[in-house]
């Protein structure tokens, strides 16, 4: 009854919005000559069906809601007409308080007066207040639109040098590209991908990491991607991890065992991919004689995300190295694991925030929605001796598209 309730109530709070943005369309026009006003009133009318056709569609066949092009231009498309519709009825509201207000003032002072005691109240909605709600509205209309066509693909090289005393001499200089939440699974195509690789490949990185979140749900998502992965190169190796959504936890199955192979299908994909998965294990990477250790666990999250990691078994025998480096997918590992009880590991890497894939940044900005569910959401972070970086993701989910927080390639130099 509650999966039949919920896309009622969704459908009736999107129907009052719509026909309360609609009066401030016909307030704009009604001065406009006649078929002028017809011609706006029809076009406001097509938005409003097709929204109402996308959500009968996605509710009716549930396969439509995991077709990435379906979801990325026709779902996204009715989500930013929705969008607009809200904040200019959000906008329209303001002035109707106002209005209801004045009403209020007006009847009042009417009662006491004698002058024309039987005259009608009537305080009309302002001509500037719908112009400016559309305005306002238009706003994130073009901005979103931005993100889905562009911003999702406008990928931005994020370098920090950070320093160690305990980092052997060999290792000094050592370049990391990171990377993170590829969520394949959104993208339409392979070229927004290989320009992404093109970039990492030119860093010419010594180590590549991968932080989890290869697909959006299922392993079927990389097929047409495999020569594109294989395309990633470097002399200490590429080596990835998972994250939440790499396990299919998100979608049913039939059964424990069909889940199960789907995730054993994944980690054949990294391997063919030309990939290490790090699996509650660590490597040793050797330069020049010297070495330091490389750990990476399954993912472990706060806030309701699965623990599969142990870091416990991926952290036994490394004591004998002077410096480690840590992947772990959640950064909220960082807070509630790694800093507490494994202080001697130097640098942790992980990704999942996406950094919201919305947010400003600009030189003494940096704001996001994401700040408020996670204290380290992205860029580089310090507590005492250790340091964890947070990618704000090369894919997106959800929303297709990013706007402000761009997608990320990060070089890390260690000196």
């Amino acid at each position: 009854m509650r999966n039949i309730l919920f896309p009622i109530v969704i459908f009736i709070v999107f129907s009052l919005f719509d026909w309360y943005f609609f009066q401030a369309i016909k307030t704009i026009v009604r001065d406009a000559p006649f078929n002028r006003q017809q011609q706006v009133k029809l076009i406001y009318l097509c938005t409003t069906i097709y929204s109402i056709v996308v959500f009968l569609l996605v509710m009716i066949i549930p396969a439509l809601r995991n077709n990435k092009y379906f979801t990325t231009y026709f779902v996204s498309l009715a989500f930013i007409i929705g969008i607009v519709k809200l904040l200019g009825s959000a906008f329209l509201l303001i002035e109707d308080i106002t209005r209801a207000i004045r009403f209020v003032y007006e009847f009042i002072l009417q009662k006491f007066s004698t002058k024309n005691p039987s005259e009608e109240i009537r305080i009309s909605r302002l001509k500037f207040f719908s112009y400016s709600a559309v305005v306002f509205a238009s706003i994130p209309f073009v901005s979103l639109l931005y993100g889905i066509l562009k911003g999702g693909y406008r990928y931005k090289v994020h370098r920090s040098d950070i320093q160690f005393k305990n980092l052997p001499n060999a290792f000094k200089g050592l370049k990391i590209v990171h990377i993170s939440d590829m969520h394949v699974g959104s993208f339409t195509n392979n070229k927004a991908l290989e320009k992404a690789f093109s970039t990492i490949n030119d860093e010419r990185p010594d180590i590549i990491v991968f932080t989890g979140d290869l697909v959006n749900n299922k392993y079927t998502e990389t097929h047409g991607f495999m020569d594109t992965f294989r395309k990633l190169k470097a002399p200490l190796g590429v080596y990835s991890i998972f994250g939440n959504h790499d396990y299919s936890d998100y979608i049913p199955w039939d059964s424990l065992e069909e889940k199960k192979e789907a995730q054993e299908q994944l980690k054949i994909v990294h391997n063919d991919a030309g990939w290490k998965l790090l699996w509650d294990e660590f490597v040793e990477i050797e330069k020049e004689g010297e070495k330091i250790a490389l750990l990476g666990i399954q993912n472990w999250g706060a806030r309701g995300f699965a623990k599969y990691g142990n870091l416990e078994k991926a952290y036994k025998d490394t004591e004998k190295y002077a410096f480690k480096i840590l992947l772990s997918h959640d950064p909220s590992h960082w807070d509630h694991e790694v800093s507490k009880k494994f202080k001697d590991i130097d640098l942790t890497l992980s990704g999942h925030t996406h950094g919201f894939q919305f947010g400003i940044e600009i030189p003494g900005i940096k704001w996001s929605p994401s700040k408020y569910i996670y204290p380290h959401w992205a860029g580089l972070y310090q507590k005492d001796n250790q340091y964890l970086y947070v990618n704000r993701g090369l894919g997106f989910l959800g929303y297709p598209g990013r706007l402000g927080i761009w997608p990320e390639i990060t070089v890390l130099n260690l000196i």
